[in-house]
């Protein structure tokens, strides 16, 4: 079973208007809203990450999902199901982690709850007051597509940690990633027409998939212009680009804008939005001797 056959079920018994981007949009209470679940060796292990770095990811997930919206994160709280083993000294460590990557988002509360294994639950609320949200199915023939950063830096950091193996930048980049809320906000303060926007949680060709399959549109990226870390194609040769396409949780940001607002705020174009062309939903240039032509999500990351 795959996360979208879930998604598409759960649709069709409460409908769609909230569902489908990482946040739901509150227009009538001027909110945005998300929630993500963090599993012990589902999604993080204790083998490879300290309480303090584990508490400082779990925020930045959220973080990240609402500046992915537009929005601004405001209030978060915690739900922390853990195993009778674990000691005091973990929670602590966990919630320092935790609240400085919080920074100015305030944590007001939650719940915890016995386990066999450790599972976390944020819930993280943001306001939209003064911005414009976007929404993966906003995205416009013409407009260009802009990154925010770096790709494949935190899966190389797993399979470094996964091989007892060294490089500090990537391994970060894995254990302490940074949501992108300056780049967030330089367009939701500033754009006036409707714009796709998501972070690449699940992989660069999950996002750009997602925004194109969403808005009924064909993406297409020239992988030379995607940004990545010099050091994945030193140590990892022969796969760093399916590293850099496939590989989540660098948590930075993709959207599509106007041209001329990218040049204006200096924003890093990949590719472009082009009408629906038949049987190509993401197109990559340069990526190997051929265009790369993407129709499903088969090698992207599946929650199940």
């Amino acid at each position: 079973m795959k996360e979208e056959q879930i998604i598409n079920s759960i649709k069709s018994i409460i409908g769609e208007k909230y569902i489908g981007d990482d946040c739901a949009y509150l227009k009538d209470l001027n909110l945005v809203i998300s929630q993500d679940n963090l599993i012990e060796d589902v999604h993080f292990s204790l083998q490879y990450t300290t309480p303090y770095q584990l508490g400082y990811k779990s925020a930045m997930v959220n973080i990240s999902d609402i500046s992915a919206s537009g929005g601004r994160g405001k209030y978060i709280t915690v739900g922390l199901s853990l195993p009778k083993n674990i000691s005091i000294d973990f929670v602590k460590e966990f919630y320092k982690g935790l609240k400085d990557a919080c920074g100015n988002i305030e944590i007001v509360g939650g719940d915890i709850t016995g386990s066999d294994k450790i599972m976390i639950s944020i819930t993280i609320i943001g306001t939209t007051n003064g911005r414009k949200i976007s929404s993966r199915s906003n995205a416009k023939k013409g407009q260009v597509v802009v990154v925010s950063g770096e790709h494949g830096s935190s899966a190389g950091g797993l399979k470094l940690l996964q091989n007892n193996k060294d490089e500090k930048d990537l391994i970060n980049a894995h254990l302490m990633p940074k949501a992108q809320v300056e780049f967030s906000e330089k367009i939701s303060l500033n754009i006036k027409e409707d714009y796709a926007m998501m972070d690449s949680s699940d992989g660069l060709a999950d996002a750009l998939f997602k925004i194109a399959q969403s808005s009924d549109k064909t993406i297409i990226v020239d992988f030379d212009k995607v940004i990545f870390n010099k050091k994945l194609k030193e140590i990892f040769p022969k796969e760093y680009k399916d590293l850099i396409l496939y590989g989540g949780e660098d948590y930075q940001i993709i959207a599509t804008v106007s041209e001329n607002f990218a040049q204006k705020y200096n924003l890093h174009i990949i590719g472009t939005v082009e009408e629906k062309q038949e049987d190509v939903i993401l197109k990559i240039k340069n990526f190997d001797k051929e265009d790369l032509i993407i129709n499903n999500l088969d090698k992207c990351f599946n929650h199940f």
